[in-house]
């Protein structure tokens, strides 16, 4: 079996990839499988444990340039992608990344000789805030450039299913909580922010009011999430249109209890907290409250609390 990894160099893709190798894979109606080949696209080149398998090689550079040197795929994990607060500050770079970045995969899944299995990873920016919260067939009413991004991007893999291009399945991600190493530029990164770095010994900036409703999800689910979407047959999968992945609906201070909870001491003391005018309204144009009906008929479903989330986080932090 060969697979593709867009964006493979980042934490999910490494997550995916790790999983992808240990094998076995199931993709669509086929049996489980080894990967043969794993083809990792990003701008960066992959972690040294990652690159050091014989199986996987890494292309790096802008992916609207370098989609043709990809090869063939039974399976394409589409992760690459320009994140919120890139997206929302810089309007070219989020379209070039997010638009012809997944039309340039589409492009080439589609000159495939058979149509792979292609997962996009959207996101639950696609929505505006929703008062009564949101589910799979909420129409999409995005505020932000990256929204709107995401949302053509799902729109493009339905059209590409429906014309026998791609057998396509977006699902939205929510906010992927504790992620390792530093900040990055997405508006929801403050979020594995006022953990990692209280559980550090370092202060942390939370830019939105302790009470502000947020939807996110541990590391694990989100990775299962995205194996199951490749995983299932097209009849499962069912519509073309995208699947909400489960939520957790929390708050920071909440997020903040349960860290202190599962730490036995007062580490939030660390988090300053603040009401940006860039990050605050972005973040408060998300729904806080997802359902996800279609995710729990194939067997998905939210972490039970963010006590949970943080021993995770904890657990995979420790060495060995």
């Amino acid at each position: 079996m060969r697979v593709v990894i867009t964006g493979g160099a980042g934490f999910i893709g490494t997550l995916l990839a790790r999983r992808l190798l240990a094998g076995p894979v199931t993709v669509a109606d086929t049996p489980p499988a080894a990967v043969a080949e794993l083809v990792i696209a990003d701008l960066a080149p992959p972690p040294a444990d990652v690159a050091a398998d014989p199986r996987v090689r890494a292309v790096t550079g802008d992916l609207a340039a370098v989609a043709g040197d990809l090869g063939e795929a039974d399976a394409v994990f589409h992760l690459a992608g320009v994140v919120s607060g890139a997206a929302e500050a810089d309007f070219d770079l989020g379209m070039h990344g997010n638009i012809d970045g997944t039309r340039a995969i589409l492009e080439h899944a589609r000159r495939q000789p058979a149509p792979p299995v292609l997962v996009f990873s959207s996101s639950l920016a696609v929505f505006g805030q929703e008062p009564l919260g949101v589910s799979d067939d909420t129409l999409p009413r995005p505020k932000t450039s990256y929204g709107i991004q995401k949302f053509i991007g799902e729109q493009l893999v339905a059209d590409y299913t429906r014309r026998g291009f791609v057998r396509g399945r977006s699902v939205r991600l929510m906010t992927v909580t504790v992620r390792p190493g530093k900040p990055n530029a997405a508006a929801s990164s403050f979020m594995s922010g006022i953990v990692r770095e209280p559980l550090a010994g370092q202060r942390a900036a939370c830019p939105v009011r302790p009470d502000t409703p947020v939807a996110l999800s541990s590391p694990r689910r989100t990775l299962e999430g995205i194996l199951c979407a490749a995983a299932v047959s097209d009849a499962a999968w069912g519509s073309t249109t995208a699947m909400n992945l489960p939520a957790l609906a929390t708050t920071p201070g909440e997020m903040a209890q349960a860290m202190d909870r599962v730490a036995g001491y007062a580490a939030s003391d660390l988090i300053d907290w603040t009401d940006d005018p860039v990050t605050g309204p972005i973040v408060r144009s998300w729904p806080a409250i997802v359902e996800a009906p279609r995710a729990a008929a194939l067997g998905l479903h939210p972490e039970t609390s963010f006590d949970d989330i943080v021993r995770e986080y904890l657990s995979s932090a420790q060495p060995g």
